[in-house]
This record gives C-alpha cells, structure tokens and sequence, in this order.
C-alpha cells in the first residue's frame, strides 16, 4: 500500500454509483442514544426515598435490577415503602443519607441514579460518578445526567419509551398515552406469540430468527392486529 493512500482513510472507500443517498435516513443532531440497557442481576444505587425515587424503583425492578436504595426513613414515600418491604431479594435498603463510601466497591456497580431534594448533596454525588466513570442520572437536572428516564408504555415483553430529551416529561407522558391508545388490544400477547414462532424456527434452521426484523418471521404474527 502507498503512503498517500494509507494516509488518507477516505481514499480507500469504494464509490457506490447506483446508490441514492436521499433514501438514507436524514441525521438530526443533538439527540439520545435510545437504547434497551440490560441491569438483570447488576446493582444500581438509588439515592432517594421518595416519589421520583418511586417510580425509579418501578423501571429498576421491572428490569431485574439489584437495588441499594439509600435514604432516611422518615423520607420514605408510602410506595416506595412498600417496595422494599415486599421486594426484600431486590432491594437493599440503607437507612441514611447517601456517604462516598457507598461507592467504594465501583466495578460491581453499574448505575447511579440520583432522586433527592438537595442540588448540592445531588451535584457531589454527580461529580463523585464522573471522576469514578460510573453512568449516573439526577432527576431533573438533564445537565447532571449521562442519560434520561423517558415515558414507558408496558405491554408484556413490548416497551415503548417516548423521550423529551429532558426539555418536557409531562409532554412525553402525555405522547406516551397516545401511542398505546393507538395499538390494538392484544399487541402484547401477539409478541409473545412471535417470540415462541422465532425459538421454534431457530430450532428447525439454526441462524435464522436471529437477525430482528429482517427475517420476515414477525410479519404472521402480527397481522391479525393490522400491524
């Protein structure tokens, strides 16, 4: 290979005449990485202990989390309470406000979410994560976050997340009742359904199933519901 071209990468790349390039999605900068993040048996820190911190315990324990909640009981919301009472081989609950030691073993951790009514305690603990290269989330601060909760719709194995980028959560709630209004009854249940077609295949023709919406086995299963 000559040195002028292995000196410029774009030199090598092969011209594709036939190609469009105005079918290709367009790109618009500026927003998230909308990704499903696997947290099944990995710990999360959860600082806070009330409403906000609810509903974040809802998202981590419907995602088989391990929780270690930290807050002073007397800022305990009832429901988040509840969950640790009754999700007791989830959550390990510490009882006091959040101390930098609770970071200490940082490899076994792989989320910080943070849900308390103090900027200040909020921002150290953010920084502490950033120094520490641990992915963490302060509610309601988007500039404090390395990622966003959105507004989930929940049908058995389909989620559908809408997101703001954090400039409107009520807003992307309410776009989120939109769009499960508008999905048929049973989508839920007909997924189910096209998963145990796509395990079956995956049986009879090992490799196929395995690529997502490419392979064509989604389509039976959903029809009936017009989609």
């Amino acid at each position: 290979m000559s040195s002028s071209a292995s000196s410029d990468p774009l030199s090598l790349i092969p011209n594709f005449p036939d190609e469009d390039p105005s079918t290709y999605p367009p790109i618009q900068p500026g927003g998230s990485l909308i990704l499903a993040w696997q947290v099944h048996n990995k710990r999360v820190i959860l600082v806070g202990g009330g409403n906000v911190a609810a509903t974040r315990l809802v998202h981590l324990l419907n995602a088989d989390a391990l929780i270690t909640l930290i807050a002073p009981p007397a800022g305990l919301h009832p429901e988040t309470a509840y969950r640790i009472k009754t999700h007791g081989s989830r959550i390990t609950y510490i009882p006091r406000h959040f101390q930098p030691s609770d970071l200490g073993d940082v490899f076994s951790i792989s989320l910080v979410l943070t849900a308390i009514d103090d900027p200040v305690a909020s921002t150290e603990i953010y920084t502490l994560c950033k120094k520490l290269k641990i992915p963490v989330n302060v509610a309601d601060v988007p500039p404090e976050c390395d990622f966003y909760f959105g507004s989930v719709h929940r049908d058995g194995p389909l989620q559908i997340m809408v997101s703001t980028n954090g400039n409107g959560p009520k807003l992307a709630a309410m776009i989120r009742r939109k769009v499960a209004d508008s999905l048929p009854k049973d989508t839920g249940e007909a997924i189910v359904k096209v998963g145990e077609l796509r395990k079956k295949l995956r049986g009879i023709a090992p490799g196929k199933g395995e690529g997502g919406q490419e392979d064509g086995v989604d389509e039976p299963g959903l029809r009936d519901l017009g989609i």
